[in-house]
């Protein structure tokens, strides 16, 4: 077998890992919410802090000080603000609607990402993915109505954390492999908990309760905590050590895999399941996000080729 082959293979086990996995965090996050009253810039805030007590330890034992000597430091920390905001909008999508809805209407962030590279990166999108665009968006917004009815504006939230997360994916190809995925995930943490501290400082003197500052009230909370911002470090390092061994076209469809492990987790641990008009919804958005991701590799091979 060719090393670039078993690259490949070892790519897409270790990124279906990591979207199997990511989920969890989104279901402790709404946990905290729901059984013990924790306001999700709270939780967002402990997610990057203890993420950073996780990976800091290991990267001084590997590196010793020049752990933190990044080459695009501001980048990274700017990679962490952009994450801080996206996972804040999405642990405060989580409190109030189900898991696999939130995660449905997410996933309009291949849309966005394609939409952007387009307009800003001169790259080429041809009609036929322009429709898809299009389609997926109507899949979204089927996900979306009946959520909007009973949610109102919050149900939107998904939509703008995907905006965030795909600038954060645009930091991460322009840094490409200038920093080992330690270094990357360490100096994302230290920006994402600077944000998010700043965020906690300004939502609860404003009083809003989505912001409210609290400690762990039990020891169960305290080791869920722990635990997401293992779960954080550890699987969004997988990610960046994913897409090094394989094409980003070759992984992008493993992101959907998120949906499963939501929806399993919303159904044990909050009795949440789509509708069959939102299955309907999700299943259009999958659709055409696998459509623009074949579009693509189709393009870069004829590229290639060329």
């Amino acid at each position: 077998m060719s090393e670039p082959h078993q690259n490949s293979l070892q790519g897409m086990a270790i990124m279906s890992g990591a979207m199997l996995i990511l989920p969890t965090m989104d279901a402790i996050a709404k946990y905290m919410a729901t059984f013990e009253a924790m306001s999700p810039g709270q939780v967002t805030f402990y997610r990057f802090f203890f993420q950073i007590a996780c990976t800091l330890p290991i990267l001084f034992a590997l590196f010793g000080l020049k752990a933190l000597s990044a080459r695009r430091p501001w980048m990274n920390l700017l990679r962490g603000a952009l994450h801080g905001g996206a996972s804040l909008l999405f642990f405060v999508a989580v409190k109030y609607m189900p898991l696999a809805d939130v995660f449905a209407i997410y996933f309009v962030e291949p849309f966005m990402l394609a939409a952007l590279s387009a307009l800003f990166l001169g790259e080429k999108v041809g009609w036929r993915r322009w429709i898809a665009i299009v389609v997926g968006f109507g899949g979204a917004m089927i996900v979306i109505q009946p959520s909007y009815e009973i949610f109102g504006l919050k149900a939107l939230l998904p939509v703008a954390c995907a905006f965030l997360f795909s600038l954060y994916l645009f930091l991460n190809r322009a840094i490409g492999e200038a920093d080992s995925p330690l270094t990357m995930q360490t100096m994302a943490g230290i920006g994402g908990t600077v944000f998010m501290a700043a965020a906690l400082l300004v939502g609860n003197s404003s009083g809003n309760a989505d912001f409210a500052v609290s400690l762990p009230s039990s020891g169960l909370g305290l080791v869920l905590l722990l635990a997401l911002g293992t779960i954080s470090g550890d699987a969004h390092m997988l990610v960046v050590r994913a897409f090094r061994l394989a094409p980003l076209s070759l992984l992008a469809p493993f992101q959907y895999f998120e949906i499963i492990s939501a929806t399993v987790l919303g159904y044990a641990l909050f009795n949440d399941f789509p509708s069959f008009s939102k299955w309907i919804g999700i299943f259009i958005i999958v659709a055409s996000g696998l459509f623009i991701i074949w579009r693509e590799r189709l393009q870069a091979q004829s590229l290639k080729s060329s």
